[in-house]
């Protein structure tokens, strides 16, 4: 594992100022030291990638394609390596940390497929009309080309599927744009780690030095330098409300606005209709313990619950109390992390509107950063007289709405913002009878359940992993899935250009055998 500082294909001297990953579970210091880089080195980052970018962007779809494989075998190859580092730098356990290497290594497999197929450029094509009247129609021809390098930011709690070889760096690469990535403090080794796979695969594959750089920061110096760079054309941020309107600010404030794709948090309400509590209250009950899941810190943890007063609800009140009290308290990502939540669930806990339902009583005492888990309730009129119960407490606590009666639910659904996912756990026979309601959910987030928790979210083309502000800041993208890579790319028409000069994916002929938009016809 090598510490330094890497640009392009040159791992930087050792220099400036030093940091050591922590063990959140023991509060030890791991081995390794890491030094921030400094503003030369975040220039020398951005101008190598810019001058990469002028030849990765031309770079033949196959060979993008071996290059984005590579990099998932070179993962795989040091898996063992990667999980125990990640283990030991995020206090997740195994098995979530393998989950997520294989949805890592499996979306750069995913879009070097889409890479090889071609279509995604969405290619449209209007021929020339000379003759038509009153006016002639000229040759025009369209598709999507990269915008240029791309600033990535690693999420606290996804030390892979989110960091420096994720979703965003694989969609980024996969578009023609070259990827510096702002390494997350909180797993500079696991970084370090697959950073050092993705260049030998750069190195390996002859791409253009400087498609792939990481800087190490643990602080806001680099992060905000790489955003107001010049060359800098697009931002993706996986975080806090706080950090994601905060690079937007500075994005917007640059001489170039440039695009910020923040994905900055949801609280993923969950409606429970009134039969389905009737018929299945235990069963919910067990299904909405995933709040305890990984100490509550994936993005999509339902933080909401929202019911109507009736007999199926208080079993449900019931089974869940039960179900988390057995619950083991779990290590939180960082110290910040894990203060925070306790700074907020107390506040929560405390507050006079609220009464606690469920709580865990199982704290491991031979850890540091312990959450415990905890439910609460709060009558629908008080919740919405008061915005603060509607932010997010990220780690193991949800909130339980009670409502009178099924309008004002609706009401009190109403007044929700943007989110990342909205689920409904109903019968079959009770769900044409709530048809405003589920359509309120549409238009609130970006992915709405059916009798199922929100948690998990399928790597894949149809999947969107985004929804309206605040949940993000563009609620016409995805950060997962392969339709994630049109964040990177703009369009760009060619008018009246000579056949032999239009790109491959825009020639009559099709040489590229793609899916394109011929005279208004889908055609190969």
């Amino acid at each position: 594992m090598d510490t330094r500082n890497l640009i392009g294909y040159s791992y930087l001297p050792e220099m400036g100022n030093k940091f050591k990953a922590k063990d959140p579970a023991l509060g030890v210091d791991l081995p390794g030291e890491f030094y921030a880089a400094n503003l030369s080195e975040a220039n020398a980052a951005m101008e190598l990638a810019d001058k990469a970018f002028a030849v990765y962007r031309t770079i033949d779809k196959n060979k993008k394609a071996a290059f984005l494989r590579s990099i998932a075998d070179e993962m795989k190859a040091i898996g063992g390596e990667i999980i125990e580092r990640a283990m030991s730098e995020s206090g997740l356990p195994a098995p979530r940390l393998q989950g997520e290497l294989a949805r890592t290594t499996n979306q750069l497999y995913l879009f070097a497929a889409l890479l090889e197929e071609g279509s995604w450029v969405e290619a449209v094509i209007d021929t020339a009309i000379p003759d038509r009247q009153p006016l002639p129609r000229v040759d025009i021809r369209k598709m999507m080309v990269p915008l240029g390098p791309a600033v990535v930011f690693g999420a606290s709690n996804f030390p892979l599927a989110y960091s420096v070889a994720g979703g965003d760096t694989a969609a980024a690469l996969a578009a023609g744009c070259p990827v510096v990535v702002k390494a997350h403090p909180a797993h500079p080794g696991t970084s370090a780690l697959v950073a050092g796979a993705i260049k030998k695969a750069a190195e390996r594959h002859q791409m253009p030095e400087g498609v792939f750089s990481m800087l190490y920061d643990d602080g806001y110096v680099i992060g905000e330098a790489l955003v107001k760079h010049q060359k800098t054309k697009i931002v993706t941020f996986t975080g806090s409300f706080t950090g994601g309107m905060a690079l937007m600010k500075m994005a917007r404030e640059r001489d170039e606005p440039i695009p910020v794709f923040a994905e900055m948090g949801s609280i993923n309400p969950v409606i429970l209709l009134p039969q389905a509590l009737e018929n299945r209250a235990e069963e919910l009950a067990k299904i909405y313990s995933s709040i305890t899941a990984n100490a509550g810190q994936f993005c999509t943890k339902p933080g909401l619950l929202f019911a109507v007063k009736s007999e199926g609800l208080d079993r449900f009140k019931k089974g869940l109390a039960e179900g988390i009290a057995t619950v083991d308290s779990a290590t939180m990502l960082t110290l910040g992390i894990c203060s925070n939540f306790g700074k907020l669930s107390k506040d929560m806990v405390g507050d006079s509107a609220v009464s606690v339902i469920a709580q865990s009583e199982k704290l491991n005492t031979q850890k540091t950063n312990q959450g415990l888990a905890v439910v609460t309730e709060i009558a629908a009129a008080d919740f919405m007289a008061d915005g603060k119960y509607k932010e997010e407490v990220f780690g193991p606590y949800s909130m339980l709405v009670v409502a009178d009666d099924m309008a004002q639910l609706e009401q009190v659904v109403g007044t929700l913002q943007g989110q990342l996912t909205a689920s409904v756990m109903a019968e079959k026979e009770e769900l044409p009878k709530y048809k405003s309601l589920t359509d309120k959910l549409a238009n609130l987030a970006g992915r709405v359940i059916l009798n199922g928790p929100p948690t998990g979210v399928e790597v894949g083309n149809a999947i969107v992993h985004g929804g309206p502000f605040p949940a993000t800041t563009d609620s016409r993208f995805t950060s997962v899935g392969t339709s994630s890579i049109k964040r990177f790319v703009r369009p760009v028409c060619w008018q009246n250009w000579n056949e032999e000069l239009l790109p491959d994916e825009l020639k009559t002929d099709n040489p590229l055998n793609i899916w394109r938009l011929f005279n208004n016809e889908w055609i190969r």
